[in-house]
This record gives structure tokens, sequence and C-alpha cells, in this order.
């Protein structure tokens, strides 16, 4: 009986965002302002809901399978986000740190850096799809070095997680002329 009503709780687990709707196009200010890319690099706003009631942090990850790399490309990791905390503000992942909850960190991602990355998929390819997920984990605090990549991270999401929410959104740029 405790199972079954574990599984309709975690039915419940949800993420959405108010700025990109789940299966949408996501706007240009998301993309980001390198390699030829001009976007305004903003992460966007994210919020969920009905996470398991003995989740001690969470996790969010942006993940594209579409980048043409082999392995794909993550373009956010933030770990360490406190139980009590249920969205990220517009802009949460810029690499100040300013936006994001008290104890969260951002992990360095495929770009290189510790921040958003925003979406750049290769001018004419068809629309890059993005993963957003968000992660219920068992844990208070990921204990990773400074300098973990996005794939040691998502092995101890892995490892930690209660549950998981996401959506896709897409992204693609026109063909250079």
């Amino acid at each position: 009986m405790a199972f079954a009503a574990a599984g309709v709780q975690a039915a419940g687990f949800k993420l959405e965002s108010p700025d990109i709707k789940a299966g949408g196009t996501m706007d240009k200010k998301f993309e980001a302002n390198v390699f030829g890319c001009g976007g305004e690099n903003k992460s966007p706003a994210l919020k969920w809901s009905g996470a398991p009631k003995d989740t001690k942090s969470f996790a969010v990850t942006v993940y594209d399978p579409d980048a043409p790399t082999g392995s794909g490309w993550w373009h956010w990791s933030v770990i360490n986000i406190p139980a009590n905390v249920s969205d990220l503000k517009p802009d949460a992942g810029n690499a100040s740190n300013a936006n994001l909850p008290q104890g969260a960190r951002q992990v360095r991602i495929d770009y290189g850096t510790a921040a958003w990355g925003g979406a750049c998929p290769p001018p004419g390819d068809k629309p890059h799809r993005y993963v957003f997920t968000v992660y219920a984990l068992k844990t208070d605090k990921l204990d990773i070095p400074q300098d973990a990549t996005a794939a040691l991270a998502g092995f101890m999401i892995n490892a930690n997680k209660i549950d998981k929410a996401s959506f896709t959104a897409k992204y693609g740029r026109p063909k250079a002329k």
C-alpha cells in the first residue's frame, strides 16, 4: 500500500517554465552569445511542484541530445538547491550566481563555464531538443569538486535521485547565407 501511495505522489512531480512552453520553441534570448550565436544567453525561469516528501535537495540540468558531438551537450547543471526551493528565477544561470538560491551551485558545462550556456545549434540543423530536468534528491548536498564536469554531476545526481520531472523544448537557427 505504501508503494502505491508513493507512486501516486511521484506521478505528480512536475516541471514547467513561464518562459518556455513544453514542446514549444525557445526564444532567441535563451540563445548563447558565442560560436556565432547572437542571443542574450539568459536562462529561463523554472518552477516545479509535487516533489516527493522525502526530498532533501534538488538539481536541475539542461541537455541537448542532438548536438553533433557524439555525446550531446550540457547547457546547464545546478546542484544543491535546498529542498524548500521550488523555482529558479529568470537568469539564475548568470555566471555571477547572484540569482541562484542560497546554497545552490552551478557546475561546469560543455561551454567550459559554471553558468547557463544558451542554445547554439549549427546553422541549418534540424531544430535541436533541449531537455530541462529537475531531480529530487535523497541527500542535502552533492559533494563534488569545484571543477567537476556536468557528466560527473550527472552521475552523482542519478546515484542520489528519488524522482525527476522534465520537459523538452526546441531551438534551431537558419542556414547561413
